[in-house]
């Protein structure tokens, strides 16, 4: 599978791969489809798997989108993924 981490850095990938989890729990937890999210932050649907995926190096722009969707603070995303490692 191709990733879209610059230099390949294993430790952002790692980052990146927790961030996706929790925007995928958070999603869950608030009982949103991958559609239903995507179409609430105004993204694509396969932009929104690749993200829980961890297969994106995101913008700061769409963490705060998904952050608004899920009626969070980005804060709670990046600590919940800082807390997995």
């Amino acid at each position: 599978m191709i990733r879209f981490v610059p230099d390949h850095n294993p430790r952002l990938q790692e980052r990146l791969e927790r961030f996706g989890v929790a925007v995928r729990n958070a999603r869950r937890a608030k009982g949103l489809s991958q559609e239903e999210l995507a179409h609430l932050s105004g993204l694509h649907r396969t932009y929104v798997g690749s993200v829980e995926r961890g297969e994106r190096n995101i913008s700061l722009s769409s963490a705060w989108a998904f952050a608004d969707t899920l009626d969070l603070r980005l804060t709670d995303l990046v600590s919940e993924a800082d807390a997995g490692g």
